[in-house]
Order: structure tokens, then C-alpha cells, then sequence
């Protein structure tokens, strides 16, 4: 027997909305500052999950350096904050802020010993993003990190 236990839940947030643009498959091209010379391939992924109330990114490279990952997207309306909870097949979980404002998707996290951050630039109509990432072990020096260019293969 199968119960449907909170299904009126599974509704779309529309607090997400704005990262419908997301949605699809997307193949990805970059590098990695600890990988000169080597140019990554992979692929990436967003689907909305239980109606809408969540979205989720699955993301993979090719090169064995760089881990696997899975993303779930949400928001909280009381502290006016969208959130993304990451893990990897390292056993990494990490949680950033998200934002996506004037055609340029954002993604960060301010922690003791290793900050990230991450801005996506909308080029092309919403059919590529040309992203770059940066980290910081100070709080206040950063240099490079994973540079990725997504290009969309298929919207759902």
C-alpha cells in the first residue's frame, strides 16, 4: 500500500521561479586552476522535484579530479533567502546562498577557511551561462577556481 503523506505540498515554489531558466539539460566545458592545461568536459542537469517545491542539480566531469555532485535548491520566505545544499561523491556537503540578479546567477558561501563563490553570466538568450568561480582560505585574498561555460542541450 502506498500513501501519498504530504502531497499537497508538492506544488511549485514560487520563490523559484526566477531559476526556471535553469531547467534542462546542459553540457558543460571549463578548467580548473589545479589542472593547468586541461580543459573539463561534463554535464549537468536541473529538474524541479516534488512538484516544484524544490529544484535539483546533478552535475558530473569527466576528469576524476573534479567530483560528482547533487544539489537541492530552496528557499526559506522568512529570512528572504534561497539556498542551495550541496554533496559529492567526495562525501562534501556544503550549503551556499543563491541569488540571480540582472542576468547573472550567484552562488556563495562565507565559511572559516574556505569561502566560495560562484557568478554564472546569462549570454545568449538564457542558452549558455559563462561561470566563475572563486575561493578564499583568508576571507579576504581569492583566486581562482572552477571556470565552467554551460551550454544548453535540452530544455524539459
Amino acid at each position: 500500500m502506498s500513501t501519498h503523506i504530504g502531497h499537497e505540498a508538492r506544488i511549485p515554489n514560487r520563490a523559484l521561479e526566477p531559476l526556471n531558466f535553469l531547467i534542462g539539460e546542459w553540457s558543460t566545458v571549463g578548467s580548473h586552476p589545479m589542472l593547468p592545461g586541461k580543459t573539463l568536459h561534463g554535464r549537468t542537469s536541473f529538474t524541479w522535484a516534488e512538484g516544484g517545491a524544490f529544484l535539483v542539480m546533478q552535475s558530473e566531469i569527466d576528469e576524476p579530479e573534479i567530483p560528482s555532485g547533487i544539489a537541492v535548491i530552496g528557499t526559506d520566505v522568512d529570512a528572504n533567502e534561497c539556498s542551495m545544499l550541496y554533496f559529492d561523491e567526495r562525501g562534501v556537503s556544503r550549503r551556499y546562498l543563491v541569488s540571480l540578479r540582472n542576468d547573472q546567477w550567484h552562488w556563495w558561501r562565507d565559511a572559516a577557511g574556505f569561502s566560495q563563490r560562484f557568478i554564472g553570466m546569462l549570454v545568449d538568450d538564457g542558452n549558455r551561462i559563462v561561470g566563475k568561480g572563486e575561493l578564499s582560505r583568508d576571507g579576504v585574498t581569492w583566486e581562482g577556481d572552477l571556470q565552467l561555460t554551460y551550454t544548453r542541450v535540452r530544455s524539459r
